[in-house]
């Protein structure tokens, strides 16, 4: 079998195969931020289609760290029950769930909330200015991300991802493009991870033990000054020891630069966090090929491959993947008939 259909194992979780989806806002909930019938069909059509572990889109902590109006929330118990739906659908169809929290920081563009950030930087002139975070902020912000991983937990998820990428809030504390503080929340490496470092001691307060908790990351700003792949190695070996067992890599999103993106144009940046700090990664970006996805994994570069926009187009690209592989993956009973075989 093709080691992109091998089982993997972390901590208590057995996944069938290498394959992730990536979270990707479906801008379908309304603002209150509650699951939809959209959310439900689209999550289990990719359980069908033969994902191992999905990876939900972000979903705010806060509702003032929300992306959009449109996105879901897990900052009220009222959202509990309709998590269970999307979670219950995409279990009886046979993949793993996870939940990505995140908070937006200055890029909320939700016009009815008052944004917050490390410091009050927009990021383009097309966005408003965030106030600058006080400690009460700061405190109120951990205590979400706690809040919320309970509700997660509740709700049923096999994972939990922390959104520390795309430039985020935490991802805003953690560059020094975005972060000027002065206090012990801004300037050294140190400092800079501090509320990242609150956040994961505070989740893993109730995040049980035995249940994995990733991280996603910006590995590259692509900008002078910016952090680089070292530097997030180094921000999350000051990290990794209070409870993190996965590292999903990505780029970009700290500044309005588009990234030169080609086919697996962020795997290096996961072969170098992976080596600086031994820990399991998830790599990806254009990775639309099944074969470099089985070169990738064959060859240590990474531990697991997401895969975003091609799950968008065809929810059935492990299917697709399978037949260009190994050919040995069992197909839904119902889909059978319609198998792809080799001759």
């Amino acid at each position: 079998m093709s080691k992109l259909f091998a089982s993997y194992i972390i901590k208590d979780l057995e996944l069938k195969n290498r394959i992730i989806m990536a979270p990707m806002c479906m801008y379908s909930a309304g603002d209150d931020g509650k699951v939809t019938d959209w959310h439900v069909i689209h999550y289990a059509s990719r359980a069908v289609g033969g994902v191992g572990l999905i990876i939900q889109e972000a979903t705010a902590v806060e509702s003032r760290g929300r992306i959009s109006s449109r996105d879901l929330g897990i900052w009220d118990d009222s959202h509990i029950d309709g998590l269970k739906k999307i979670v219950e659908a995409v279990k009886s169809n046979g993949a793993k769930i996870g939940i990505q929290l995140g908070h937006s920081g200055r890029k909320c563009e939700a016009e009815s909330e008052k944004i917050i950030a490390p410091s009050p930087i927009a990021f383009n002139e097309e966005y408003r200015v965030p106030a600058e975070m006080t400690k009460e902020d700061i405190k109120a912000v951990v205590a979400a991300f706690k809040a919320a991983a309970q509700r997660a937990k509740q709700a049923g998820y096999d994972v939990l991802e922390i959104h520390g990428a795309h430039g985020y809030l935490i991802n805003e504390f953690l560059s020094p493009v975005t972060n000027k503080r002065t206090d012990e929340y801004g300037g050294s490496p140190e400092n800079r991870a501090r509320i990242l470092k609150e956040i994961i001691r505070a989740v893993r307060d109730v995040w049980p033990k035995e249940k994995p908790l990733m991280m996603r990351v910006t590995a590259e700003d692509y900008v002078d000054g910016g952090n680089h792949p070292d530097d997030l190695a180094e921000l999350i070996n000051l990290v990794k020891e209070y409870g993190l067992d996965l590292i999903d890599v990505s780029s970009g999103g700290v500044v309005s630069v588009a990234p030169k993106a080609f086919q697996g144009y962020q795997v290096k940046f996961a072969e170098i966090i992976k080596e600086k700090t031994v820990l399991p990664v998830v790599a990806g970006g254009l990775v639309i090929d099944p074969n470099m996805a089985e070169e990738i994994l064959q060859n240590n570069r990474a531990d697991l491959i997401f895969i975003g926009r091609a799950l968008l187009r065809n929810p059935y690209w492990p299917l697709q993947a399978d037949y260009e592989l190994s050919n040995e993956t069992n197909w839904p009973v119902q889909y059978e008939r319609g198998r792809l075989r080799k001759r």
